[in-house]
């Protein structure tokens, strides 16, 4: 190595040993203006599948189609097959209870979820997972929960299974407590 080479050779290589051990500058950008409060609501959701559409549509039926007793909905929304089924549990022991489809609009029909006053009346329904033929759908109503198994039979969305359970009580306030 010359002389002249060495000298050259030092400076780079203390250039560089000084360059690794600070992070490299970062281009300046320019700041965007602060958005306007309109501008910063969020984007509109992405409107739902047809699937997502027709499923959510077979849960509103069956909900509202028990809260207002009209049987054709009720019955548009069931698989003749349906199985509705709870856990009942007394003094430690469990069993299961069991209502079909012809029960179901049995009680549709004679109108008992028309007993919950209509500011009661929940029917929050969340598609839970879609998959093929096959989807899991939760409905929080006014006195329970479902979990739906809902199938495309026949080219349309029916409820096969229902797995439901009770909200707890709330505690009423007594009276001068």
């Amino acid at each position: 190595m010359s002389r002249t080479a060495a000298p050259l050779i030092a400076s780079i290589l203390l250039a560089v040993a000084a360059c690794a051990g600070s992070a490299s500058p970062s281009p300046v950008t320019p700041t965007a203006p602060p958005e306007s409060p309109a501008a910063a609501v969020a984007p509109a959701a992405p409107p739902e599948s047809p699937d997502a559409a027709a499923i959510r549509a077979t849960a509103l039926d069956y909900i509202e189609g028990w809260y207002d007793g009209d049987v054709a909905r009720m019955t548009r929304a069931l698989h003749p097959e349906l199985a509705k089924r709870i856990v009942v549990t007394e003094n430690g022991v469990s069993r299961l209870e069991q209502m079909g489809a012809a029960k179901l609009i049995e009680g549709t029909r004679r109108g008992f979820g028309k007993d919950t006053p209509l500011e009661r009346r929940e029917k929050d329904v969340t598609i839970l997972d879609v998959f093929e033929n096959a989807a899991s759908v939760k409905i929080v109503a006014s006195d329970w929960i479902d979990y739906l198994h809902v199938a495309r039979f026949d080219g349309r969305w029916v409820i096969v299974n229902v797995l439901w359970e009770m909200k707890p009580k709330q505690a009423v306030a007594q009276p001068g407590a």
